[in-house]
């Protein structure tokens, strides 16, 4: 897995879940975040939070599942969905 790699598969899907990235890449969370905060720095990649469907502020659901990354190409930061 390389950066070209994770940017060409942003760029063909625009979004991404953190737990769908490591699945593609088999690769650990933490790898890939940091791999990641390469484009988020370059403004090429956006990071989004979702937010609890329910309202509660339990935090049981998976990180994994509710980080992700938009390939947005020069408007950078975090967004919540």
């Amino acid at each position: 897995m390389s950066l070209i790699e994770i940017k060409n598969h942003l760029m063909q899907v625009k979004i991404a879940t953190l737990g769908s990235l490591c699945a593609i890449f088999k690769a650990d969370p933490e790898m890939l975040r940091n791999m990641l905060q390469h484009w988020v720095n370059k403004g090429k990649v956006r990071k989004c939070m979702k937010k609890n469907a329910c309202g509660s502020k339990c935090f049981k659901c998976p990180t994994l599942e509710t980080e992700f990354y938009e390939w947005v190409d020069g408007r950078a930061g975090i967004a919540i969905l």
